[in-house]
């Protein structure tokens, strides 16, 4: 079934009422786009409306790779001034907002805890707070469905373990749109942010985006489908390690592998744990950037079989553990603890990825109650 989803971006009538007559400042990138492909930045500057644009990591136009930022420059499309927002925050964010009697939000995410753009949100929310400026975020959907059963993952220890790969403490797969996260975040750490959400129509919680009607605009270099996007809460992890996660080649996150893997026995150890709706079958690449570039490699393709029975995040666990059985493989502790969440895989030996997963549901049932409040969709 195909469902008629309208986003934030397609109800032109209702953010033209909400930014009537006011300087508008846009995050936005290449997925900031409404059902007909048009770009938010297009028909704000159109309309004489837009003063500002801010960018995520991978730039407005999504060009740049893995940690790419471009600076402030002039955009050559509409010679507005664009502020990067990285970790450490912009030292020009007063000049920038002084430009803006409101700030619009535009982005599609992913899903993900490790994804960067909701803390380019969250900074802006902050900064806007303390000069009275309003936030209005166009929701989209979440990709990879807002499905509350299918929410996984460690809560992140933010007390060690905050970081611009995952801020607050929330499981890694967190099931919220970004108007959703936004409201929550607001709240639990009040800011104080004056914040309007322009919502989805007709997107029900358990629709994933290619169940829709609406474009699929690579939200980053790296993420070119909804079913890449649900790999990508487990295989991320994979970027803590000396294990290419497939950038460089057409099918990243999908495959995992290096030249010292032997493919053969990495399939049989992970189809060994019978995970639901995925099946793993040999893989053999060579990246043409990033971790091996240039180097043959082999390694796994992950096939999902069923999405909805199936669970990225307990993939990427078991994953580590049949890696770490190969001579070669190395684990950057700091950085996994970072995208993990806590120290829980940095002695490999020990580790159980069955046991851990199923330790990590305690701490899921209290984020589950906390974000009901601030559902907006069914």
């Amino acid at each position: 079934m195909m469902y008629n989803v309208k986003c934030g971006a397609d109800r032109n009538e209702k953010i033209f009422e909400l930014i009537s007559g006011k300087r508008c400042g846009l995050l936005t990138a290449a997925s900031g786009v409404d059902s007909s492909g048009i770009p938010t930045y297009y028909k704000l500057f159109e309309r004489k409306m837009l003063s500002v644009l801010f960018a995520p990591e991978h730039g407005v136009h999504s060009v740049l790779q893995d940690g790419g930022w471009s600076g402030s420059y002039l955009d050559k499309e509409t010679g507005l001034p664009v502020y990067d927002l990285p970790a450490r925050g912009n030292p020009l964010i007063d000049e920038a907002l002084s430009l803006c009697d409101v700030v619009l939000y535009d982005i599609q995410d992913v899903g993900a805890r490790f994804y960067t753009y909701i803390y380019c949100l969250t900074y802006l929310m902050e900064e806007c707070a303390k000069r009275k400026i309003p936030i209005i975020i166009l929701d989209r959907p979440n990709p990879i469905s807002g499905s509350i059963q299918s929410i996984a993952g460690a809560i992140l220890d933010e007390g060690k373990y905050s970081s611009f790969v995952g801020k607050y403490a929330i499981p890694v797969r967190y099931s919220l749109t970004c108007g959703e996260f936004a409201k929550y975040i607001n709240s639990k750490k009040h800011i104080g942010c004056d914040l309007q959400i322009v919502e989805c129509l007709g997107w029900q919680r358990e629709v994933y985006m290619d169940e829709t009607n609406l474009l699929w605009v690579n939200p980053s270099p790296n993420i070119p489908s909804v079913n890449c996007a649900i790999n990508y809460i487990g295989t991320c992890l994979i970027e803590a390690t000396n294990i290419s996660e497939g950038r460089g080649t057409t099918r990243p996150f999908d495959i995992i592998g290096a030249p010292f893997i032997d493919s053969s026995k990495l399939c049989e150890s992970l189809n060994a744990y019978k995970l639901e709706g995925v099946l793993f079958s040999r893989s053999f690449f060579t990246p043409m950037f990033g971790k091996w570039q240039k180097e043959s490699c082999e390694g796994v393709q992950i096939n999902i079989i069923d999405r909805r029975s199936y669970n990225p995040h307990k993939t990427g666990l078991c994953l580590i553990k049949a890696l770490s059985a190969f001579d070669g493989f190395e684990l950057k502790e700091q950085s996994m603890c970072l995208r993990y969440g806590n120290n829980a895989l940095s002695d490999l030996e020990a580790f159980d990825p069955i046991r851990t997963f199923v330790n990590e549901q305690k701490g899921l049932l209290e984020f589950k109650q906390e974000i009901m409040p601030y559902l907006i969709y069914d």
